[in-house]
């Protein structure tokens, strides 16, 4: 993506804080979570802090200053070539500076990221500054996603798709393999098909282990008739891509093939059902219901999805005690999972947008049953 790209897209995004800013009588917010920084600026160094002042749309941009240290002097400069940048190793005391300097009265910060030692040091530093607590307004934005967003997850979802059919073509998924080796092999081959990264460890589950959601890889050997769960994902631009296959291992077994079945079920009534305006906890309720419909109702462990961008988890959660519904542009999972204790789960899970047409699907591996 090209740096006008990016700046315009970082630009337009400050400007939609800015109207949040004005709707929560702030002069200004003081951004201090890095991916928050990276969501409004494009900037990706380790050390940053972002004044984004709430004036109207003619002199804004004149008083948002990102400030970093020295060591990223050219990068900033490279990455952020539409704002102010200082360069000062304690970032956010030198904007707040600024901020003192610029009357700015009422100051948002993300409290929910800030320590207490911080707060109280900020106060000592600029007692002329009434510092508000703004949590998550940087993330209220994010959850929806433009079309740059979605180009990149889309980008990640397919790095992923990639790196799974080149296992499977070259019997990476058969008896006598540990899951180590598996695991290991799939985020290798997601490098080679064009990720910069893996959004979490692998996870790789096989046989009674499937039964465990969130299974680390470990040195069991993969045995036929297993279950076997795959779930993982690629990263690309910092978005991540997140997806979960079940597969059996040679053979397949009746009770097998009925769990299986009644997973894809439910999984296809979530992603039914997800659309704008929806109720999160009904999106959960759609497929959450196929499954207690047929009696495994206790053994659906988790939620049923969730929201996925520069964090793998992020907002909105789709849950049984979820809240809010859901917007045009969201991205989210649909991964509903039914797992008998001892003896072997399933999980299918895709990641999807929220369109006015119907969702979009970005993770496009098949989900019929397969025997490998």
């Amino acid at each position: 993506m090209s740096i006008h790209r990016v700046t315009a897209s970082t630009a337009a995004r400050r400007g939609r804080l800015r109207a949040l800013l004005r709707e929560h009588s702030l002069d200004a917010l003081l951004v201090t979570d890095l991916l928050n920084i990276r969501y409004l600026t494009g900037f990706t160094g380790s050390n940053a802090a972002l004044l984004v002042t709430a004036a109207d749309e003619s002199g804004a941009e004149d008083r948002t200053v990102i400030c970093t240290d020295g060591r990223y002097l050219v990068q900033v400069a490279e990455q952020v070539p539409d704002l102010r940048a200082e360069i000062a190793r304690a970032s956010a005391p030198r904007l707040l500076e600024l901020a003192v300097a610029w009357g700015a009265g009422k100051l948002g910060f993300e409290s929910h990221v800030v320590t207490f030692d911080q707060h109280a040091a900020w106060v000592e530093a600029a007692p002329e500054i009434g510092f508000t607590r703004a949590p998550r307004l940087v993330e209220q934005l994010r959850t929806v996603k433009d079309e740059g967003e979605i180009d990149l997850l889309r980008r990640a979802c397919a790095a992923a798709d990639d790196a799974l059919a080149a296992l499977i073509e070259r019997g990476g998924l058969r008896p006598g393999r540990t899951e180590r080796e598996v695991g290991r092999e799939l985020e290798s081959l997601m490098f080679d098909h064009g990720a910069d990264g893996i959004s979490f460890e692998t996870i790789v589950a096989a046989g009674p282990n499937s039964a465990i959601p969130h299974h680390r890889p470990t040195d069991a050997v993969l045995r036929s008739g297993d279950l076997l769960k795959l779930d993982f994902g690629a990263q690309i631009g910092g978005y991540h891509s997140d997806m979960t296959r079940t597969y059996v291992l040679e053979k397949v077994s009746r009770w097998q093939r009925d769990l299986y079945d009644l997973v894809r079920e439910a999984q296809a009534a979530g992603r039914a059902a997800l659309a704008p305006g929806a109720e999160v906890g009904a999106v959960d309720t759609a497929a959450r219901s196929v499954i207690e419909s047929a009696g495994y109702g206790d053994l659906f462990l988790h939620g049923l999805g969730h929201g996925v961008g520069l964090e793998i988890h992020e907002a909105p959660g789709i849950g049984k005690l979820g809240t809010g519904t859901l917007l045009c542009g969201a991205v989210v999972t649909v991964e509903p999972g039914v797992y008998f204790s001892g003896r072997g789960g399933v999980r299918i899970e895709d990641t999807l947008v929220v369109r006015e047409q119907g969702p979009e699907l970005l993770t496009l591996t098949s989900k019929d049953l397969v025997i490998v």
